[in-house]
């Protein structure tokens, strides 16, 4: 039972030096911060998690501050425990819920993984050994250039892209024409407009959308809009999904779903509570058979969470490969690629991703550890 008794907790942030990128035409470039958590048992086992959080300006602390102030709660706690750890946590007072606790959940699970020598997606139930992927990508200047873009990922064996476009209604219109013309059916895309439209505009895209090989239309409104997203999902023909960083609990999910809001439940594992909270997600998404898109931009600890989970639920339709790759690969030294359109779980035991300690520390912004008074 040692092997699983939490002795000591570390947490870093880490501010990498890579090539950065926009999401929305309106948006300067992004800063992905790394926030690594690591529980290290009795028995010197190690569970890690990497959350992904994005700002403007400059790299953001603040996540790493709210697990500090939660990391004193699991010295001696056994990480099999995760749903009663889990309910302590998440009655803490933390201004960042469910945040800080899904970077502890997850690291529970790797720690807990590795103690059974299990890959992390059997421990969940394992459904499957790899998935449909599509590329995501950012921000581009002009139509031409996703058009020189999406030719290059096809190259790369990609089946379906996600186009991170302006979110200006004409400038994506647009894009949309030329993707349309230009490809066809044979490239399959969705789009993500970040929450940043009106209904009005969004169903004069959607519309537009309804003619094309469109997958589905991500992100139109804020996520809590379900009386807009309702409206707009009974009127067009796209798959509408929300963006997936609001309505982070279940019963929130439920009642999106009794509204008739989405086609489709969508979070992101490091955000929504870790796999204790994300499994009931996952059993919601399948009391009420509806697909399930996880979030995976960002670096690779963020991927491997939500692949984990999305080999485990038989739901999910596609991982979220974001492009280009390497940016998000740092400090991985075993990175996540697809392969002829596929995607499967890293090697190894727990999340199977390996960091390299010593760009970690080049790059550290701030750290902690329990054992340092």
């Amino acid at each position: 039972m040692s092997s699983t008794i939490i002795e000591s907790v570390e947490v870093r942030v880490v501010g990498p030096d890579v090539p950065r990128h926009r999401l929305a035409g309106d948006m300067q470039e992004v800063f992905e911060t790394l926030t690594l958590t690591r529980l290290t048992s009795a028995s010197g086992l190690v569970g890690i998690s990497g959350v992904t959080t994005y700002s403007e300006h400059d790299f953001d602390r603040t996540l790493g501050e709210s697990i500090r102030l939660l990391g004193p709660e699991l010295i001696g706690r056994d990480a099999n425990e995760t749903a009663a750890i889990w309910s302590h946590l998440v009655a803490r007072y933390s201004s960042m819920t469910p945040r800080p606790q899904s970077a502890i959940d997850i690291a529970l699970w790797d720690l807990k993984a590795k103690a059974l020598e299990q890959p992390l997606y059997r421990l969940l139930g394992a459904e499957r050994e790899s998935i449909p992927a599509y590329a995501s990508t950012p921000v581009l200047d002009t139509p031409e250039a996703y058009l020189r873009y999406g030719e290059a990922l096809c190259e790369q064996g990609y089946r379906a892209v996600k186009l991170h476009v302006p979110c200006r209604l004409e400038q994506d219109l647009a894009i949309v024409e030329a993707w349309d013309a230009h490809f066809g059916e044979r490239l399959p895309f969705m789009i993500d407009l970040e929450e940043r439209y009106t209904l009005e505009d969004a169903e004069r895209l959607a519309e537009r959308l309804s003619r094309t090989a469109c997958v589905w239309l991500e992100a139109p409104l804020p996520d809590a809009d379900l009386q807009g997203y309702a409206r707009l999902r009974a009127g067009t023909a796209p798959r509408i999904l929300a963006a997936g960083n609001t309505l982070l609990h279940p019963e929130l999910m439920a009642l999106a779903i009794e509204r008739g809001a989405w086609d489709g439940l969508r979070f992101d594992v490091n955000y929504a509570g870790g796999f204790t909270r994300g499994r009931e997600m996952v059993a919601l998404a399948r009391e009420h058979r509806l697909p399930l898109e996880l979030q995976s931009w960002g670096y690779s600890l963020r991927q491997a969470a939500n692949l984990h989970l999305m080999l485990a639920n038989p739901n999910s339709l596609y991982f979220e490969q974001p492009v280009p790759c390497e940016p998000h690969e740092w400090g991985c030294i075993a990175p996540i690629r697809t392969r002829d359109g596929l995607v499967s779980a890293p090697a190894g035991h727990g999340l199977g991703v390996e960091m390299d300690g010593a760009q970690v520390d080049r790059n550290t912004l701030w750290h902690w550890s329990s054992d340092t008074p």
